[in-house]
This record gives C-alpha cells, sequence and structure tokens, in this order.
C-alpha cells in the first residue's frame, strides 16, 4: 500500500478543482448544482460546494445513487446496499456538476448519468473528479480534475475522507 495523497496534497487537489470550477463556472447563465455520487463523490461536492460558496458563486447540491443503475447489479453483487437519492432542485434547465472521488472504468458515470436523466434534462453535465486512475471502459472524461494517478488495472485507489489521504493498494 502506498500513499497517493497526504492531508496537504489533498487540501491542493481539492483547492486545484475548486479554482478550474470557478473558472469553468464564470459566465454560465443556467442554475448550478453539484450532485455527488455515494458515496464518495458527495463529501468532495460538499467541500466544493463550500469553496464556491466562499467565492460567491452559488450552487445547489445533490446526491444520486446508482446502485440501481449499475450494469452489474445482478452478476455478482453481494447484497447491494441501497442508498438514497436527493435533487432537491428542478433538474431540467439545471447545469449539473457531477461530483465522484475515483474515475476507473468510466461505468459508475454511465449509470449516473442514467439516473440523472431520469428526474429531467439538464442544461449541461461536466465531471468532476478527485482522482482520474484511467483504463476506462467507455469513452468518459473528466471536465475537472484533481490529481491523475498512473495505475495497474488490478491495482485499487481508495480515499480516506476521515484522514484526507488517497491510498494505492
Amino acid at each position: 500500500m502506498s500513499l497517493v495523497l497526504d492531508p496537504a496534497g489533498m487540501a491542493a487537489a481539492v483547492d486545484r478543482l475548486a479554482e478550474g470550477l470557478i473558472t469553468g463556472l464564470q459566465g454560465q447563465t443556467a442554475p448550478v448544482a453539484l450532485v455527488g455520487i455515494r458515496t464518495g463523490g458527495v463529501p468532495l461536492a460538499e467541500r466544493l460546494r463550500a469553496r464556491l460558496a466562499a467565492s460567491g458563486i452559488p450552487t445547489s447540491r445533490g446526491h444520486l445513487d446508482i446502485t440501481l443503475y449499475r450494469d452489474d447489479l445482478y452478476t455478482g453483487l453481494e447484497k447491494p446496499l441501497l442508498g438514497d437519492t436527493d435533487l432537491p432542485f428542478e433538474v431540467t434547465g439545471t447545469g449539473i456538476v457531477l461530483v465522484d472521488d475515483v474515475l476507473f472504468t468510466g461505468r459508475t458515470i454511465r449509470a449516473a448519468l442514467g439516473e440523472l436523466h431520469d428526474f429531467g434534462r439538464p442544461a449541461w453535465v461536466r465531471l468532476c473528479v478527485l482522482v482520474d486512475r484511467g483504463h476506462r471502459e467507455l469513452p468518459i472524461q473528466p471536465d475537472f480534475v484533481g490529481l491523475r494517478v498512473e495505475t495497474q488495472l488490478g491495482d485499487r485507489v481508495t480515499v480516506d475522507w476521515a484522514r484526507d489521504e488517497v491510498l494505492l493498494r
């Protein structure tokens, strides 16, 4: 196991994401919502929302539980745990920033887009991730990235939000 980001590195990566979002959201006319993908995207979305608010950029918040939208739901998941989806704003016409901790194959993002569109038609959707570890199976790329990490296919990247660390196993 190796440490990829310590607390200082994590803070710097979140700062890079926040600055990228502040720049990227300038001039947007649609209302904006940060939507965290459960579970790791939710704490990141909350941190980013606080940074955007401090910069005078108002955003709504929400989160998605993509469990029922996974393409592997019936192919080997042990007792999937269902969480809640909370989108307390009108999705149609809102600019959505999907937020997740680690981007790997792209299948989680595909599931999130499917669920999101069941709630309405956003004005646009952007993807924000803390760590992009590569090995995509789908043509999905992030718009905002905190850190790109070279990994082997069998590696596991874990974000520990309690310790503000990213680990590679």
